[in-house]
């Protein structure tokens, strides 16, 4: 089974006054569908084998790669689920240039446990912000 996630902004849009807003409470669902859940200790709630929804896993991915590199991500390109968890592609600024368009960017390809740990990292690719893709 295929899933296709949508690349998400995962840095806060400034206003037009430039200060920049706190994002958006996520919507609270009202059922479990039946299935069993628990909340964690941030009040996140999760299914009982750990494994949590697709928004957890993109912000546990960008989250814990951001401690390791400390730089911010500043999307998840991809994202699927796996026997053992999730894996997932995120975009970070390596190295800023002016003009924008001229900035080295990466995509890291991240694997996560169904807990939500890393198990692994690895840069999959180098290129310019104003590259076209023109993979297949």
């Amino acid at each position: 089974m295929k899933f296709y996630v949508r690349t998400w902004d995962l840095a806060p849009a400034p206003t037009t006054t430039g200060v920049t807003m706190a994002p958006a409470e996520p919507a609270k669902r009202r059922s479990t569908g039946g299935r069993s859940t628990n909340r964690s200790a941030s009040g996140e709630t999760r299914h009982r084998s750990g494994k949590g929804g697709a928004a957890w896993a993109m912000r546990a991915a960008a989250e814990q790669l951001q401690e390791l590199l400390g730089r911010s991500p500043e999307s998840v390109s991809a994202l699927k689920p796996t026997d053992d968890g999730w894996e997932a592609d995120v975009e970070v600024l390596e190295l800023e240039r002016v003009p924008e368009t001229t900035s080295v960017m990466a995509s890291y390809r991240v694997t996560l446990s169904k807990e939500g740990d890393l198990m692994a990292y690895e840069r999959t690719r180098r290129y310019t912000r104003g590259q076209i893709d023109r993979r297949g």
